[in-house]
């Protein structure tokens, strides 16, 4: 592992795709109204990998509808959780730290106790207002889906954050006392009492429904929901960040879970048994939001108000790189024989698919900066590792469909084949698959020519015309057109129903 983050680190500075510095470790802690997290992060500063990431179920605002403080137990807790996460990023030599606090501390009586006391831990607790607080959340969507268009709902234990994001900019914000530790008080009122306090506090606030917007749902709860209806549906991508689901799906949620045994949901995947109580108010709430607002459609964020600090502190021109393409190209530098040359990759083939849109080139790219993430496996298996790494990577600014497509070029290319593979065929569409397979084979030619590196490529170039493509070498370079490449050639030209021939530039 530290091999491979040095690696990553190393190249960081001088990649094509987002030429920014290599950054200094930082960390985030996180003391949340639920949950105190500590986030250690490395890599490039656009999209950082997490070096450490854990999380104490401290409760801090268990207690706080009905005393208005923090409970001494919940306290206590929080505090041997921090004194560990201090000790933790000492060690790790953590170069910058950012500890924030949110609804349970802002709003506890005895919130300036709590952070006095970290401070005498080393630890300086920035306390944040509610719109700080909506605004981080949503610069975390920002971060994780650049186009975000719609309201984002960030869900804690204390308070519910939504902020308007259009343009890659935070329009309008609210806080409002709504967290999942606060609703089993208001909805033991009766029926409708959430319903009544959901409109009267939106109406209070000043907030304008926008029908027909995408509500992107942040919080671990709602995340946790989210799966719940995964396992429901059989999806067949376990991946959270970029789900998707009907708004009418959120009403249908609420009956659903008020009505499943709980240990039924502790054995869903990645379901922490703390969630578990919160999820049937966290349902009734999503229905009420989304009914309020008016929303078309909900979309699960797996980032939220940590990644959108550290976006947020961003200077524009890297908040400006494509967060997958920078993952993606770090990625194959770290597994790569040779320094990267998946530009090159990429810029060989595009003349072969000229009709590409800017998101089918955009996931072309991608596969082509992993073209040689496979190597070291068994040959075997190297197919198996590539769609591995497109499916279950922790990429961002990417839906299901497209790891779909990314997984079945990868799988391609590295010998996989010329049939779509079935599991995939249950995410993306076939046509879109069909184009992933060309890339795939593409992109194997590109690599049996170049042999792994950049030079023949530079010396190279291929044409496609209406029946036939053309492969261009200099008579000087023209031993490199052998078998294996002639064969390779053959078989991408077979898969576009062209032919194919070797021409002297």
């Amino acid at each position: 592992m530290n091999s491979m983050l040095s690696r990553v680190r190393a190249v960081a500075e001088q990649m094509v795709t987002s030429p920014e510095p290599a950054h200094a470790r930082t960390a985030i802690i996180d003391i949340g109204s639920n949950s105190v997290r500590l986030v250690i992060y490395d890599g490039p500063r656009r999209i950082p990998f997490i070096l450490f990431n854990e999380k104490v179920m401290a409760g801090l605002g268990a207690s706080l509808a009905r005393t208005g403080a923090i409970e001494p137990e919940a306290k206590e807790r929080g505090l041997r959780a921090l004194g560990r996460f201090a000790h933790l990023c000492r060690s790790m030599k953590v170069a910058e730290i950012r500890c924030v606090a949110t609804a349970a501390v802002r709003d506890a009586t005895n919130g300036p106790d709590f952070i006095a006391r970290a401070k005498a831990m080393g630890l300086t607790v920035e306390l944040l207002t509610g719109a700080q607080e909506a605004i981080g959340a949503a610069m975390g969507v920002l971060s994780g889906i650049p186009g975000a268009d719609g309201i984002v709902g960030d869900l804690g234990g204390g308070s519910l954050e939504l902020a308007r994001v259009r343009g890659g900019a935070v329009e309008q914000t609210i806080s409002l006392p709504l967290g999942v530790l606060r609703l089993p008080q208001i909805r033991a009122k009766g029926p409708r009492a959430l319903e009544r306090s959901v409109a009267k506090m939106l109406d209070k606030a000043g907030w304008t429904p926008e029908p027909g917007l995408p509500f992107y749902m942040v919080g671990g709860s709602w995340r946790a929901l989210a799966r719940f209806d995964m396992q429901l549906t059989h999806f067949p991508l376990p991946v959270v960040h970029q789900y998707e689901m009907t708004a009418a799906r959120a009403e249908q949620l609420t009956r659903i879970v008020s009505h499943v045994d709980k240990a039924r949901l502790k054995q869903i995947p990645a379901m922490t048994g703390s969630r578990v109580p919160t999820l049937p108010d966290a349902a009734a709430l999503l229905s009420v939001v989304v009914r309020q607002l008016k929303s078309s459609r909900l979309v699960v964020s797996a980032y939220g108000l940590r990644e959108g600090l550290l976006y947020e502190a961003l200077p524009p021109e890297i908040r400006g790189h494509d967060p997958l393409l920078v993952a993606a190209e770090a990625e194959g530098e770290a597994q790569a024989r040779f320094r990267g040359h998946g530009d090159r990759i990429d810029r060989w083939i595009a003349p072969l698919f000229t009709d590409d849109d800017a998101s089918a080139r955009r996931i072309r790219r991608a596969a082509c900066l992993l073209a040689d993430v496979s190597w070291r496996a068994n040959p075997d298996f190297r197919a198996e590792r590539g769609v591995e790494i497109a499916l279950h990577s922790n990429w961002v600014g990417i839906d299901a469909a497209e790891r779909a497509m990314l997984g079945q070029a990868l799988c391609s290319h590295f010998g996989g084949g010329v049939a779509p593979l079935p599991a995939l065929e249950r995410i993306a569409r076939p046509d879109r698959l069909q184009r992933a397979i060309l890339w795939g084979l593409a992109i194997r030619l590109a690599q049996r020519m170049s042999g792994g590196v950049e030079a023949p490529l530079a010396v190279s170039r291929l044409e496609r015309h209406d029946d036939r493509i053309d492969l261009y070498l200099r008579a000087e370079d023209a031993d490199l057109y052998g078998e294996a490449v002639e064969r390779r050639l053959r078989h991408l030209a077979q898969a576009m129903t062209l032919k194919y021939r070797m021409m002297n530039s």
